[in-house]
């Protein structure tokens, strides 16, 4: 499967992020990520994508030894490499002809996912309902240009999707309520 377009985006209305990618046959696969999903498959990406980027450098078997701050700057230049030369202005085409996974998008609850020899990285993305007999799933293969294509589309739903902000510090908690007991001191006081 050639993969043509991909798109990532956030609807507020059923808090999921829906992915849906074209391929050069003009089918089209949807998926729906959910938070608890992307919880656990966004560090692994990252960590994957990153290895995976150091390996592809010319010097990546002495990078090994290299320090983390290296790494991370190799990476980051690779990364943004990638980013400049991606085509994020075309709009991505609708009503594809053909939907092999059904009308409804696959409900992901696991990722695999693993690096291939030939550069590409495999993502197999599987729908497992509890009481299910029949799961679905959906795997492709992505070159390190693409994947970051999608990283990128990823990061940007989750800033729409603000699943990155937390739900309060407790810290921030403990300081307001310390907040209103010393106003509550400064009042005036009256005895009649």
């Amino acid at each position: 499967m050639k993969i043509h377009q991909l798109s990532v985006t956030y609807l507020a209305e059923q808090d999921r992020i829906l992915v849906r990618i074209n391929t050069a046959s003009s089918e089209e696969m949807r998926l729906w990520l959910t938070r608890r999903l992307l919880l656990g498959l966004w560090p692994l990406l990252s960590k994957l994508m990153t290895r995976h980027l150091l390996k592809l450098e010319a010097a990546g078997t002495s990078l090994d030894t290299a320090d983390e701050d290296l790494k991370k700057m190799l990476a980051d230049f690779r990364k943004e490499e990638f980013l400049r030369d991606a085509d994020f202005d075309t709009p991505y085409q609708e009503n594809q002809s053909a939907l092999p996974l059904g009308d409804e998008p696959l409900l992901v609850t696991d990722v695999d996912a693993a690096p291939l020899p030939n550069g590409r990285l495999r993502l197999s993305f599987n729908e497992r309902p509890p009481g299910t007999d029949k799961p679905r799933s959906f795997h492709m293969e992505m070159e390190p240009k693409l994947m970051q294509g999608l990283m990128h589309l990823l990061d940007q739903a989750l800033g729409r999707s603000q699943w990155r902000e937390p739900f309060g510090a407790p810290q921030a908690v403990e300081d307001a309520m310390a907040e209103d007991d010393h106003a509550a001191r400064r009042k005036p006081r009256y005895l009649n």
